[in-house]
């Protein structure tokens, strides 16, 4: 999106890339952190599970593809257009999942949450934790005003997450997005700064 140039950036440039990618305590003797090289198997594994692909459309068929989307998650913080997060024990306990804001666009202020969990991380309220945590990150430390959240009208647990998180449901996208069994619709839910 270009903003007029007598509109402010929402957000400077360089308040990511002049900074390393922060580490987030969770509950339940979790955190957030950034992705390693040695993480790279948990992403083939993801890559494998049937509920991630069909979701998040991940396709990561080798350690070689695991290791560069780890590199690439590197960049697209210092390009300041990505923040991924392993979600994972503290002290360097292995991931579990993934969460973390796509599209970031700082000049306009906004940006999408992505997250995936693998099976044994499921069902304990993991994913709703790593969220808020997320969005408390994203709108009063990074400075942003408008965070999304996008789904499959066909994965009700990504709604209930979003509910959960504070997103509030603002619409449905009409074939939105491809996914393996063809184009789905989506819901739209989104949060601004001050809902929280």
């Amino acid at each position: 999106m270009t903003i007029s140039s007598t509109v402010p950036a929402v957000v400077p440039a360089g308040r990511m890339s002049h900074s390393t990618q922060p580490v987030l305590p969770l509950a339940g003797g979790l955190e957030l952190r950034p992705w390693r090289t040695s993480d790279a198997d948990t992403l083939v594994e993801a890559g494998q599970d049937p509920g991630i692909r069909r979701w998040n459309l991940l396709s990561v068929p080798t350690r070689e593809a695991a290791l560069a989307r780890i590199e690439r998650m590197g960049r697209r913080w210092r390009a300041e257009t990505a923040a991924i997060w392993a979600i994972a024990a503290r002290n360097g306990g292995a991931a579990t999942g993934l969460i973390g804001w796509s599209d970031i666009d700082l000049e306009a202020g906004d940006a999408e949450i992505l997250y995936w969990l693998l099976p044994a991380a499921r069902g304990r309220g993991v994913a709703v934790e790593a969220a808020k945590r997320i969005s408390r990150w994203a709108l009063d430390d990074l400075g942003l005003h408008r965070l999304r959240l996008c789904h499959s009208v066909a994965n009700p647990a990504s709604c209930q997450v979003a509910a959960k998180v504070g997103f509030a449901l603002e619409g449905t996208m009409r074939s939105a997005l491809q996914h393996e069994d063809g184009w789905h619709d989506q819901h739209l839910h989104a949060m601004i700064a001050g809902d929280v």
